[in-house]
């Protein structure tokens, strides 16, 4: 029998590599960073990297989507749990989240399904999604270049 043909019809086709250089990009000064590693347009997913340091909370939010947590290292408050070093979390579409907070210096590996939402009291205070993973990323990518210009310019 003949194998099957394997070539794939679509010639765009290629990985990401995100090198280990891409920036960082704070996101709550002195407390909070995140790296964009993957966003997804088809399908509304991204994958990012958290640093939260010690004591840092996330504000209120709901996962609109399912997502998966893994953490690298430090310790995670998450409800009424504990994630530590190693450990992995799967959270449903539709959970509802308190605020989340840093027990140590953390990074973790963060894939989300689709949007989340921040809210307050008051309400939905904002949103994430797989296009405002883009926006952050190119402003972040955009910045780089441009400090690359200025420092080859002296």
């Amino acid at each position: 029998m003949p194998l099957q043909n394997l070539q794939p019809i679509n010639d765009q086709l290629s990985d990401i590599i995100v090198r280990a250089d891409e920036p960082w990009i704070e996101t709550e000064p002195g407390k909070a960073w995140l790296k964009v590693l993957w966003a997804g347009p088809e399908t509304g997913r991204w994958v990012a990297l958290f640093h939260w340091k010690k004591g840092y909370v996330a504000a209120p939010h709901k996962h609109l989507s399912d997502a998966h947590t893994y953490v690298l290292k430090g310790k995670l408050k998450v409800r009424d749990g504990i994630l530590a070093t190693g450990d992995y979390d799967y959270e449903p579409n539709g959970v509802l989240h308190g605020a989340t907070e840093a027990l140590e210096d953390t990074e973790y590996l963060f894939v989300c399904e689709g949007p989340v939402v921040f809210y307050d009291d008051d309400g939905i205070t904002s949103y994430l999604g797989w296009e405002e993973m883009v926006r952050l990323r190119d402003a972040a990518k955009a910045e780089k270049a441009s400090t690359l210009k200025v420092s080859a310019g002296n």
